[in-house]
């Protein structure tokens, strides 16, 4: 690390992240392991609502619909990523108190910091486009909303998210959990009415060597991988478990992380689950149908009924859509925030935040659904997770780095069997991306 970059990692800093909610969420410190896991539980759900976005639906369904249960393997390694990475994340925030953008800001020159935020900024309006798209879908799915109109009423909800910002930390991790609830309960009963294969499902959790020489299976991989390992959670996740207020020392450090990544592992177990059923109601009721080809939400929307016989099998696909794109939001508005703090230490309001995020995600959802309609969104939906798949390398390698180093983390630096681990997914994950771009454009 130059010198320039170690004077700026430790010099005095201005300014906390998510200053507004910093360690406001009391730990009680004598208190047992349970009300201090309470105490600690929520940003791992926050960021599990990543990982059930309506980004992953349209690539678990376009999996499961055309090879069956084999991708299960794919978003069971996604989920193990996810798991580290967040660790990653998580023991960066609580040790150096910097989330991800802000350590980037501090550790690179400007034009490589600069470079960064655009790129990050690219991902985060891949992911608000799928929450646009997602919202939009539900809402003509439920009610019989134009798609355009869907778009248009989606980027109102910037105003819901400003209200509840300025109730408390607490009252919006509340919020995720409920949604999570009810996307879970949805597809419980989507399982259930399915009845997927045991046997098949099960040999779907082994990896399968087609999976990368496959073009079309390497394509929905990725889209997979992008969708479950998603780079504004690295951010988010950095930022939000300091809103925990513990004693900021090596023993407070210590339980931090403990508690942190209890939280976290958990959450993402009911997101790989969330994920999975989506992929495995797919295979279940589409491939084994012989409807290969149904690669878009609107399509299993309109065939769930019929294919299986069960009268709310639609309604509830699509209330879970609407409450993953609704999750999706709140945790995006913070993500946003934090990037552009972090990153360019300008801190803008959250509404106005929002909007502009919101018109970038808004004007090429508008314009596919207005010129190409129902196929064109899907075929949206999917690019949107390919293109955060693109993005993570630039999110993984910093934090890798960061945590790899001593001078940043002390004694919570990573050990060298972690490091090991961290650079084969980083590896894995850089690879398989350029893999992907050679092939669209040389294959």
């Amino acid at each position: 690390m130059n010198r320039i970059a170690k004077k700026a990692w430790h010099s005095e800093r201005v300014g906390k992240s998510l200053s507004e909610v910093h360690a406001t969420v009391k730990v009680p410190e004598k208190a047992g392991f349970w009300r201090k896991l309470m105490a600690f539980a929520g940003p791992g759900l926050m960021v599990a609502v990543g990982y059930m976005d309506p980004g992953n639906w349209a690539t678990d369904i376009a999996g499961g619909a055309q090879f069956g249960y084999t991708m299960l393997s794919v978003i069971l390694i996604s989920n193990f990523f996810a798991i580290i990475l967040q660790y990653l994340a998580l023991k960066l925030g609580i040790v150096a108190e910097r989330d991800l953008a802000q350590a980037c800001h501090d550790h690179y020159s400007r034009p490589v910091s600069f470079a960064l935020w655009v790129l990050c900024e690219v991902a985060i309006a891949a992911c608000d486009l799928a929450e646009v798209i997602g919202a939009a879908l539900a809402l003509n799915l439920l009610f019989g909303i134009p798609l355009t109109w869907g778009v248009l009423i989606t980027g109102f909800d910037v105003l819901i998210i400003l209200y509840f910002q300025n109730k408390g930390f607490r009252l919006i991790e509340a919020i995720v959990a409920s949604l999570i609830l009810i996307i879970l309960i949805c597809f419980v009963y989507e399982i259930i009415v399915s009845k997927p294969e045991i046997f098949p499902l099960l040999a779907g959790l082994l990896p399968k060597q087609e999976i990368v020489f496959n073009p079309s299976m390497l394509y929905i991989a990725i889209g997979i991988l992008g969708a479950t390992v998603m780079p504004h959670n690295l951010y988010l996740h950095s930022s939000i478990v300091q809103t925990r207020n513990y004693d900021r020392d090596e023993i407070g450090k210590k339980m931090a992380i403990k508690f942190a990544t209890i939280d976290s592992t958990v959450s993402l177990l009911f997101a790989f689950f969330i994920n999975a059923a989506i992929l495995i109601v797919a295979a279940a009721t589409f491939h084994t149908s012989g409807y290969h080809d149904v690669a878009d939400i609107t399509v299993a929307y309109k065939l769930l009924d019929p294919l299986l016989g069960a009268t709310l099998a639609s309604t509830l696909f699509a209330v879970a859509l609407l409450a993953s794109g609704q999750n999706s939001t709140l945790t995006g508005t913070l993500a946003g925030q934090i990037v552009m703090e972090g990153f360019l230490n300008i801190r803008l309001k959250p509404w106005l935040r929002r909007l502009i995020t919101r018109v970038i995600a808004i004007i090429p959802a508008f314009i596919v659904t207005f010129l190409y309609g129902e196929k064109g969104i899907a075929s949206l939906l999917v690019l949107s997770q390919v293109i955060l798949s693109m993005q993570l390398s630039f999110a993984v390698i910093p934090l890798v780095v960061f945590t790899g180093n001593k001078a940043k983390m002390g004694i919570f630096v990573n050990r060298p069997g972690t490091k090991a681990l961290v650079w084969c997914i980083a590896i894995i994950i850089i690879s398989l991306n350029a893999y992907l771009l050679y092939d669209t454009f040389f294959g």
